[in-house]
């Protein structure tokens, strides 16, 4: 067992925590996916091989404990230089003592974000010239890290950072030392992340969080630092519930630096609605609007969760609120939440709830929540139903695992109510071109096949039965112009 030390410094009168006959920073990453060596080509280390690389800090060590079709795992061992760090920033007195006598050179810090990019780097960019494939495929994946710092918010808030993200996360604390038990608990943990994501969502993720996790830099931060955030966080900072804390911490709290990297955040969010977006809604219900789906589709919703017996209803992307208010007006329903990630659209539901001449009972079991349903959300726990009304096909492909995992792996409600276009229907759209979507944002339309084989997928990963039926006027060749699917919840 790997033994910590209490160092207290006159400077600021903190206490720091040293580690001592433990192995250097040291990051696995695993995965089970058949062949399992194809890990090697997406990180670009051979798996027989133990590749070293200079680094501006010491050396860091490439090597495969194990690589068999079955299961492979990758090694990345850092081991800094605490003497060479020290003499880099030379200070008198115990301040000298301090930097000689620290846990910098054996916790994971930013350390090990500069040798992810150094070393990972195309595997940390998406890039697989060989497989570009495989670089796009989600994989079961489990990063371990032996001593991770959570030094302020501890485990909660590792779990917030990791959880929203889809990771099942894992964390053991370590003691200061086992034989001392008086000095309590040390801030380091050992730590195992598990998701089926793309390698490089993984390898950014960590990049990020690390550091924010260790809540200090081994280096000056400067306006470069917004710019490798910005980079980095692209496609899941935007949403993320704690990117004010996480870009605090990334830019070591310097307001300037965080207002820059919020403001970029804030102006790359797609999933905030503006005015075009609100056009390319209003230009979909248009082209649905023959076949009155959008009305028919909100009906039949209705039904399957009138029919489900549920009392506590969730409404995930709920939008701008027009199935919120059918299911407050509707006694059955004890508690309706509403969970979108526009907070636009959150505000103009809330305005149409106001508006709307109903009861203040009913107004009253109406919930609204800002958040992503890519993310893990304890909020949404113990319902007994959830509708998913033409979401999904808004989300990118690479997301709907972490969607899947969100909703029936975390959340788990008794039963699922969720509908998607049916791109065969497309060709009866008069004015819609060959090959585009009905609406601008969508990232993919499913045919009838394709969205039986994702609902066959999503139940035997997660204990779910579903029932597919075609939405609106059916065409004997074509189906119907949207799809639903129904999941009942079988097993946990």
């Amino acid at each position: 067992m790997s033994r910590f030390a209490k160092l207290r410094t006159p400077r600021r009168g903190r206490t720091r925590y040293i580690r001592y006959n433990a192995y250097r920073m040291l990051l696995t990453i695993t995965t089970s996916r058949a062949p399992a060596t194809d890990l090697g080509w997406l990180l670009h280390k051979h798996p027989a091989k133990v590749q070293s690389f200079e680094l501006s800090f010491g050396r860091a060590h490439v090597f495969y404990p194990e690589a068999t079709d079955d299961r492979c795992t990758a090694a990345l061992l850092l081991d800094a230089d605490p003497v060479g760090l020290a003499r880099a920033n030379r200070g008198t007195g115990n301040e000298l003592l301090a930097q000689y006598v620290n846990d910098r050179p054996y916790v994971a810090s930013s350390f090990l974000s500069v040798a992810i990019a150094q070393v990972y780097g195309s595997a940390l960019a998406g890039s697989c010239k060989t497989r570009p494939e495989l670089a796009e495929e989600p994989l079961p994946l489990v990063a371990r890290i032996t001593a991770l710092p959570c030094r302020r918010g501890g485990e909660p808030f590792l779990r917030k950072l990791f959880e929203p993200l889809g990771y099942d996360v894992r964390a053991t604390r370590h003691p200061l030392d086992e034989h001392f038990p008086e000095w309590g608990e040390s801030p380091y943990f050992t730590v195992e992340l598990r998701a089926t994501v793309r390698l490089a969502d993984l390898l950014s993720h960590l990049y990020v969080l690390v550091p924010v996790l260790d809540d200090e830099k081994h280096y000056w931060v400067s306006a470069d630092e917004v710019a490798k955030l910005l980079k980095h966080g692209e496609g899941w900072l935007n949403s993320h519930p704690e990117k004010e804390q996480i870009a605090a911490r990334y830019l070591r709290r310097q307001q300037k630096l965080v207002r820059s990297a919020l403001a970029g955040l804030a102006s790359d969010d797609a999933t905030d609605p503006d005015e075009a977006a609100a056009e390319h809604d209003l230009a979909e219900e248009r082209l649905e609007s023959k076949v009155s789906l959008h009305e028919r589709r909100l009906a039949a919703v209705l039904a399957e969760l009138q029919a489900s017996g549920a009392k506590r209803v969730l409404d995930l992307g709920c939008g701008e609120g027009k199935l919120l208010r059918l299911l407050a007006a509707d006694a059955r329903f004890a508690e309706v939440v509403g969970l979108d990630a526009s907070v636009r659209s959150l505000e103009i539901a809330r305005q149409r709830l106001d508006r709307a001449r109903l009861p203040d009972s009913a107004r009253e079991r109406v919930k609204l929540l800002h958040g992503a349903l890519a993310y893990r959300d304890a909020r949404l726990n113990d319902f007994d139903a959830a509708a998913v009304v033409e979401v999904i096909e808004h989300l990118d492909p690479p997301r709907l695992e972490a969607f899947a995992a969100a909703l029936f792996g975390s959340a788990r409600p008794r039963a699922v109510v969720l509908t998607t276009p049916n791109r065969e229907y497309n060709v009866k759209f008069e004015g819609l071109p060959a090959g585009k979507f009905r609406h601008a944002d969508h990232r993919f339309e499913w045919s009838r096949a394709e969205f039986a084989a994702w609902c066959e997928g999503v139940c035997a990963r997660h204990g779910y039965t579903a029932r597919l039926q075609p939405l609106g006027d059916t065409d004997p060749q074509l189906g119907g112009p949207s799809q639903l699917a129904v999941f009942v919840r079988t097993a946990g």
